[in-house]
């Protein structure tokens, strides 16, 4: 609810069509209504005509133009972290979002959970956002609590944002300062069909929560994840025109069928994508085999806007456990930056500037230059299997010191354990390791071209890079080396701890705690470097494994890989040599000091 000045003719007005709060009570629907039908405001308006919208009871509006050139046109559905959202019909000076004030909402679906597209404002100005809790009902009559919080739409986060816009609009013009939408999500009881979910109530008259679109997120039934790995940054690139890339990764799980995504996370602008094809890598660049073309929507091709993905259709393909992949996508406009998974521990491939699609070629000869990282491609699934394990966590997990092009990283030799074994399901494993990232602070930024490539924290990330992967039954969290040589207290760290296994939890996942390994002979791990990493091994020790314990289970990373006679530095086997990373030895010792059977989820 916001507060207006209004004058003395406008009270008279108002005075002469007020409703009686009974009638306006009685006139409230007594069941769900389509979200569209229940707008209230207008929040988007025309360049041309910027009085037409106020988002935020001052005049102020989000600008149609700079939307729609960010590829989000009035009413295109947008996949962001694995949910559809249909924009508003934006633009015409009719209402496009419903301030939250208790409303029901008609919704339908069984899924993992209900997403949002939303954004906070304040009155008085920018605020710090606004929260409040609401209600997700089912066709059984039963019913399920969430709280929701919708960040300010001009201080809120960039490194949790679905888009950031360069200005907003005002009645007396534009102004050029950031504007921000998120798309977020709340839980629900897996299983059961949602009929309706029931907005948090007005959070009073200074802030307001708006929200412009809703959807349940489904569950990926039937599909298991075989290869993923986060974007870490958007970096400058080529520019790339008219090239194809053909990047080479290591698929684990196996299957008949595959399907695979495609992402253009922090961007500000769409990408065009044109050919995609998928093959078994024969020798470096050639494929062992003829290419299987994929398609998005029955099209060769699509247009990913800024924030959102792409996945593509289910392809005949199959995918052999545990073989390496080539994945060829041509860019047929000028690329001059992309989000990027930084250390690949890979080597692809590109062909030359203006050599065109050569997504379908079988032979190596086109693709005459090499790509250290893996640009756009965020995940592979493959049909069948019993779900994901997501291992979250720096660069220890991305595969730092483990061989170019070797596969050594531990959730390799993980998901090779898994594949070997009849005891337990064969859950795919999925990467989702950033070199430099930690729990509780970001590197990267979060909005805009950077050089740093470290991502946003695990928590800011939890959502894209955890809560939303192919069908996600669990969760090991190996992080906080980065947090505490950078100064974080233990505590914070902690706390960072905590929130990640409250929110996969809170999912019906399985949260793996693991220690974290020492670091004493690298140049910043000083001995209270160590007193703060140990702090947190205590915690993670003590409070794994019970009943009401904050993590499910714990692995003992730590006393795995420390050297006994000096327990604050790696063994010297397992040491890599720059006494932070364990080389090959070490990440095999610690995949292979694994039960198993700690990763299976409580039935």
């Amino acid at each position: 609810m916001r507060i207006r000045l209004v004058t003395t003719a406008t009270l008279l007005t108002l005075a002469a069509t007020a409703v009686p709060v009974a009638a306006q009570a009685a006139e409230r629907p007594s069941g769900p209504r389509q979200l569209a039908t229940l707008f209230d405001n207008t929040a988007v308006s025309d360049d041309a005509d910027p009085g037409a919208a106020d988002f935020d009871g001052a005049g102020s509006s989000f600008s149609a133009g700079d939307l729609a050139a960010a590829g989000w046109t009035p009413g295109r559905k947008l996949d962001i972290d694995a949910a559809g959202l249909r924009l508003p019909r934006y633009g015409r000076g009719a209402p496009d979002n419903v301030v939250a004030d208790g409303q029901s909402v008609a919704l339908r679906g069984t899924g993992n959970a209900v997403s949002l597209l939303v954004a906070g404002s304040a009155t008085a100005g920018p605020g710090t956002g606004v929260s409040g809790t609401g209600t997700v009902r089912y066709a059984d009559g039963s019913s399920s609590p969430y709280s929701l919080t919708a960040p300010d739409w001009r201080t809120g986060p960039l490194t949790t944002k679905a888009l950031a816009l360069p200005r907003f609009n005002t009645p007396d013009g534009p102004r050029a300062e950031a504007t921000r939408l998120y798309a977020v999500t709340v839980p629900v009881t897996r299983g059961k069909r949602i009929t309706s979910l029931t907005l948090p109530d007005d959070p009073g008259p200074e802030s307001d929560l708006h929200v412009f679109a809703a959807s349940v997120r489904p569950e990926a039934t039937g599909w298991t994840g075989s290869w993923a790995a986060s974007a870490s940054g958007y970096t400058a690139v080529g520019p790339w025109t008219d090239r194809t890339l053909r990047l080479v990764v290591h698929a684990g799980a196996g299957g008949d069928s595959t399907r695979v995504r495609l992402a253009n996370t922090f961007a500000a602008s769409p990408v065009r994508f044109g050919q995609a094809t998928v093959a078994v890598q024969g020798e470096g660049a050639a494929t062992a085999g003829d290419p299987v073309p994929l398609t998005f929507g029955g099209r060769t091709g699509t247009t990913v806007a800024a924030g959102a993905e792409a996945v593509s259709d289910p392809a005949r393909f199959t995918v052999p456990p545990g073989s390496n992949l080539l994945v060829s996508i041509h860019l047929p406009e000028t690329v001059s930056a992309a989000p990027v998974h930084a250390l690949a521990m890979q080597n692809s491939y590109i062909s030359a500037d203006g050599s065109g699609d050569r997504a379908a070629d079988s032979g190596a000869d086109a693709f005459t230059g090499t790509v250290g990282t893996w640009p756009f491609l965020t995940g592979i699934d493959v049909r069948g299997g019993p779900g994901s394990v997501v291992t979250l966590g720096d660069s220890i997990t991305d595969g730092h010191s483990s061989g170019t092009g070797t596969n050594q990283r531990w959730p390799d030799v993980l998901s090779g354990r898994l594949r070997a074994q009849d005891d337990m399901p064969r859950y795919g494993v999925l990467n989702h390791g950033i070199s430099a990232n930690r729990i509780v602070t970001d590197r990267y930024k979060g909005d805009g071209v950077s050089t740093d490539v470290g991502g946003v924290s695990a928590q800011h990330r939890l959502e894209r890079d955890v809560l939303a992967q192919t069908s996600a039954r669990t969760v090991v969290v190996f992080e906080g080396i980065n947090d505490v040589r950078a100064g974080t207290s233990a505590d914070e760290v902690i706390a960072g701890l905590r929130s990640i296994s409250e929110r996969a939890q809170a999912r019906r996942l399985r949260v793996v705690a693991a220690t974290i390994a020492p670091c004493e002979g690298y140049g910043d791990c000083s001995p209270a470097v160590d007193a703060r990493r140990t702090a947190v091994n205590d915690f993670i020790r003590a409070n794994a494994g019970a009943a009401d314990a904050e993590f499910d289970a714990m692995l003992d990373f730590d006393a795995v890989l420390r050297d006994p006679e000096r327990p604050q530095r790696l063994l010297p086997a397992y040491d890599s040599g720059d006494h932070l990373h364990p080389g090959p030895a070490g990440l095999k010792a610690a995949a292979d000091s694994i039960d198993l059977g700690l990763l299976v989820p409580r039935s």
